[in-house]
Order: structure tokens, then sequence, then C-alpha cells
């Protein structure tokens, strides 16, 4: 079945193309878990120097928009280091939060975090992907997602999923990088993607890929309005998109 229209399509098949590694065979899931393997050490560090910081309020006002649901179970889709579960879990105080990830490098370091924060026994990471996830339809009060969609591999069935697992009644809230949309910090944006944050990222993570990558998949990803097409044709309803911080940043939500 098609939930797209032919321009969203077109949008979403083009970011499907873009990949890590540009020279490597495999698809774009396997390109994304051993990037994500190889930079997991670094990726929380350069998450806050690339971001100034303002990251942390980023995830902060996503996880309001859960505030007045009160979930008790929630799904952290592509969970990576925890962080946006651990925001979750300190703010709503749920019964559990269970994070799936393709890198077990990246949930390596995540289950390390939450054990020092003593919030092992509410949060669980498991190995997952999340165009199949391995949970029951309607299972989840919630589903949550801080920049993981952007590397879906099939954009669309990832989505799919995330709408399937929700309970009647549940949320999405995507987290998502998108641009800026006014001068000039339109132009200073682009300037410091294109040019310092792959220049930083090898720096620290000295894996040249994953930070060309990232602006990459930025600037293919089917971001505002675009993006909330294809959620309503997928079935949520009530979706919106929230810039924040002049849009380098994007909040959507959905309920099913």
């Amino acid at each position: 079945m098609t939930f797209v229209t032919n321009g969203c399509l077109s949008l979403v098949l083009f970011f499907m193309t873009v990949l890590p590694y540009k020279d490597d065979n495999a698809g774009k899931k396997a390109q994304v878990a051993k990037m994500f393997d190889s930079i997991s050490w670094r990726y929380d560090l350069l998450n806050h120097v690339l971001s100034v910081g303002v990251d942390f309020y980023w995830r902060r006002r996503a996880i309001r928009e859960l505030k007045a649901l009160k979930p008790r179970l929630i799904l952290d889709v592509a969970t990576g280091t925890g962080d946006f579960a651990i925001q979750a879990a300190t703010s709503l105080n749920p019964d559990k939060i269970i994070g799936v990830d393709i890198s077990n490098g990246m949930m390596e370091l995540g289950r390390k975090k939450i054990a020092e924060k003593s919030l092992d026994k509410k949060i669980e990471l498991r190995r997952g992907d999340s165009e199949n996830l391995p949970f029951e339809q309607g299972n989840f009060d919630a589903v949550i997602c801080a920049y993981g969609v952007r590397n879906f591999e099939n954009l669309q069935k990832g989505l799919e999923e995330m709408y399937r697992v929700l309970k009647p009644g549940g949320k999405m809230v995507v987290l998502e990088f998108s641009k800026p949309y006014r001068f000039p910090f339109k132009q200073f944006y682009g300037l410091y993607f294109k040019f310092v944050v792959p220049v930083v990222g090898r720096m620290l993570s000295k894996d040249r890929a994953a930070y060309d990558y990232l602006p990459e998949s930025v600037h293919a990803f089917p971001r505002g309005k675009a993006f909330v097409e294809i959620l309503d044709r997928i079935g949520f309803k009530n979706t919106a998109c929230n810039p924040l911080t002049f849009g380098i940043t994007t909040i959507y939500t959905g309920i099913k």
C-alpha cells in the first residue's frame, strides 16, 4: 500500500539514497549501524559541542508534548545512547521505557549512563530494527524518536511501524533536524553545517564519512509540511510540526 503522494514519494526516495559510506555496497541500514558503532565513543560529546548545548533544551521541550498524556509505557525508537529515554524517564516518570536501536556500540554506552542514573529498572535497551519492531500492535502509550527517522532505510515503513505499535489514542513525538528559515540565520546555518560540522566531526570522531553524512541527510530529509503530509497519509491525526531555535530542529507530533 502506498501512503504518499507522488511529490512526497519522490522526496522519500531521494532521501533513501543518502548513504554514510558511498563506496560500500551494503544497504543503508547496515551502513548506519556501522557508522554509529564507529562514532559511539564520541557521539554524546559531539552532540553537545556541535549544538552548543542546546540539544538538552530540544529534548526537554519535545518530551513536554507528552505531559498531558501521562504515558505509562513508552517506546524510544533509534534510542542511541539513551538520552531521549532518560529525559522521558525523568520528566514523565512512566512505568517503563523500552529503547530499540541497531547499534550495539551506542546502546552499550546508553546502558552505562542509565545505570549511573539508577534508571536501569525503568529503562531497558534492546537491539531492534525500527522497520520491523518486535512488539505487538497497539502496545505503547507513546512512541518517541530523536534524530533517528532521518536514518531509516525505508522511512515510510519505519513510520508505519511506529503507528502500528501505538495504542489508539497514543501519541508519537519525533524530534529531527530541519533547516532555519530566516535571514541571516539560514545562511549562517548553511555554512556551519557544510564546513564546521564535518571538520569538527572528523577531528573528534575520526570517522570522516559520518559527519559528511549528517548535513547530507538533513538536506535530503522531507521536513516540515512534507513530513507532516506523510504522517497524515499513514493515519496519524492532529499532526503538527513545531520548529525550535529558528528551525534548526523540529518537533513532529501525531495521534493514533
